[in-house]
């Protein structure tokens, strides 16, 4: 993955973002710590595809904030710019709250600007007894969507049949 470019995040993301290791790192006026990770994916391959991860480092409940929605689209959008490949997402499943992250992820995600730039697709997989919401992010005009879309959802179904 090519690094993202910080003094662009700086001059357009609400918090300034960091490179911190692997992860790159947010400070919000509540003191909560958020850092946002890549790692690579090898499913979609030879297409580059990489899971996205947002963690709240101060492990403390965070208050609605719409500078943190505004600085990880920001990220994302950064991401993109860079590596125009595809971006997977599962929410975390900590305290059975992971459909209502979906929805708040869902729509940080789906603003109107957002929504012409890329596309977005969920899907439920119950692994378990857990049930995990997955997406797929990517550029709308991405030269194999249609392609990806159907790798995503052939893998979704096999996960769904394998129960």
């Amino acid at each position: 993955m090519k690094q993202l470019d910080l003094s662009r995040l700086f001059y357009t993301s609400p918090y300034p973002v960091r490179l911190d290791g692997d992860e790159y790192t947010f400070r919000t006026d509540h003191d909560i710590v958020y850092a946002v990770d890549f790692k690579e994916e090898q499913s979609f391959a030879p297409i580059p595809a990489y899971w996205f991860d947002l963690i709240n480092r101060s492990h403390r409940p965070s208050p609605n904030d719409p500078k943190v929605r505004e600085t990880v689209i920001r990220i994302i959008v950064e991401f993109f710019r860079v590596n125009p490949d595809i971006m997977l997402y599962m929410c975390d499943n900590a305290n059975d709250q992971q459909a209502q992250r979906n929805r708040l992820f869902l729509r940080w995600f789906k603003g109107a600007e957002q929504s012409k730039q890329f596309y977005i697709k969920t899907a439920l997989v119950e692994d378990e007894g857990i049930e995990n919401f997955i997406a797929i992010i990517m550029p709308r005009q991405h030269p194999y969507l249609d392609d990806i879309i159907a790798r995503f959802d052939a893998e979704i179904e096999m996960f769904s049949t394998m129960k």
